[in-house]
């Protein structure tokens, strides 16, 4: 079995997304716990949003469930009754209505159930639509308001950048396509980006707990490794090029690490 052709994220496991965002949150959770005092614990907790596309052409699976007619809105008649008294009568639709999507994230509790921080491993349904952006910008904000820290861990390109840190305050040389962003509920005037360029490994995180105690630290690359490991991503084929955008200079720099180890 072939390791990943990239020394950090590798950029084709974002077509596979849904699947590797699970292993992370379950791997991340359990690499936490072997490292927390024994009166925390890293859990796996869910949210449900329902989420909006206004970038076209951006891939996103939106759950779905069918309505029958008995749930339709009837204040104004239907479909049917509407156009029948203008032209004719039409077949009563059937109507398709976005669902909730399960959102999972890690949450590290006290025993007493408080939280002390979140981790969130950003996905394209957190970057992708306005209205999926101001979904998760209020959950930032609930998080920094109740002071949780909170972590944010961002390996996909679609979409628009979400972190909590303003991105007018990063130098443009020092953005990178993948970053992490650590706010501590104790220092809530700051917050701390680590970049994750490319061409290296991902960076090994700080988790912090509670005032005075040690951070856990995360070690990213590890987690990257075992999802593709254990999803079998050697199959992936590499000879076209990643969804994910890219830059010019990352672009040709995947084509060319593709090529030095034989992939194209």
């Amino acid at each position: 079995m072939k390791p990943s052709p990239f020394p950090g994220m590798d950029p084709y496991l974002e077509d596979r997304w849904p699947e590797v965002h699970a292993r992370l949150i379950v791997y991340a959770a359990n690499q936490i716990n072997s490292g927390l005092p024994n009166d925390l614990q890293a859990n796996i907790e869910e949210n449900l949003a329902v989420y909006a596309d206004d970038h076209a052409g951006l891939s996103i699976r939106p759950d779905i469930h069918v309505a029958d007619e008995s749930a339709l809105p009837n204040s104004e008649g239907s479909v049917g009754e509407v156009l029948a008294t203008n032209i004719a009568t039409v077949t009563e639709p059937l109507v398709i209505k976005r669902a909730p999507h399960p959102t999972r994230h890690v949450e590290i509790t006290s025993s007493g159930g408080r939280i002390i921080t979140a981790i969130e491993f950003i996905s394209p349904w957190n970057k992708v639509g306005l209205r999926s952006r101001e979904h998760y910008a209020r959950k930032q904000l609930d998080y920094i308001d109740a002071g949780v820290s909170l972590v944010e861990i961002d390996l996909v390109r679609q979409g628009s950048y979400v972190l909590a840190a303003p991105l007018e305050e990063i130098p443009e040389s020092q953005r990178t396509p993948y970053a992490v962003c650590v706010f501590r509920n104790t220092q809530p005037d700051q917050f701390e980006i680590y970049r994750a360029p490319l061409q290296q490994r991902l960076p090994n995180v700080p988790i912090p707990l509670r005032s005075g105690e040690r951070d856990v630290v995360l070690e990213l690359q590890p987690l990257i490794d075992a999802c593709y490991r254990d999803g079998r991503y050697y199959r992936i084929d590499y000879k076209a090029g990643p969804k994910a955008r890219f830059n010019e200079q990352d672009s040709d720099w995947i084509s060319h690490r593709l090529r030095d180890a034989g992939y194209r």
